[in-house]
């Protein structure tokens, strides 16, 4: 069964896209620990991110980091922490968060919850930031 993640990558299920090539897809975040929250994946489902192909690896981590600018322009915060933690989706991700503090980063803290409307303006802003 495909994971939630591959079912995104196919259109079956909609996400708030913020960039995409022929590899990997950005998407916010719908269950955020900060606004901006973003995860990158790569578009094939590998569930352990270290067992995917050393260039698909690099490339994942090249277009993280593109994104995480867009995010830190977009965002105030003080750094875009990055996170792999690999247990909740069966598909390889990274999360890119707007951080201010170490424990900004904690998956334990609350979740946020925007409107369809500011998902769509937090999107539109990291958009127009990606060089």
């Amino acid at each position: 069964m495909a994971s939630i993640f591959s079912r995104i990558v196919s259109g079956e299920i909609p996400c708030y896209k913020i960039a995409e090539d022929d590899n990997y897809l950005a998407f916010l975040d719908i269950n955020p620990l900060a606004k901006g929250h973003t995860l990158v994946i790569p578009k094939i489902e590998v569930d352990y991110i270290f067992d995917m192909e050393d260039d698909l690896l690099a490339g994942l981590h090249l277009f993280s980091k593109k994104i995480a600018k867009a995010i830190d322009k977009s965002v105030e915060c003080e750094r875009i922490g990055v996170a792999v933690i690999g247990l909740e989706v069966p598909h390889a991700h990274v999360h890119l968060v707007p951080i201010n503090d170490i424990g900004d980063l904690s998956f334990s803290n609350p979740k946020l919850k925007f409107t369809k409307e500011e998902y769509e303006k937090i999107a539109a802003t990291i958009i127009s930031n990606i060089e």
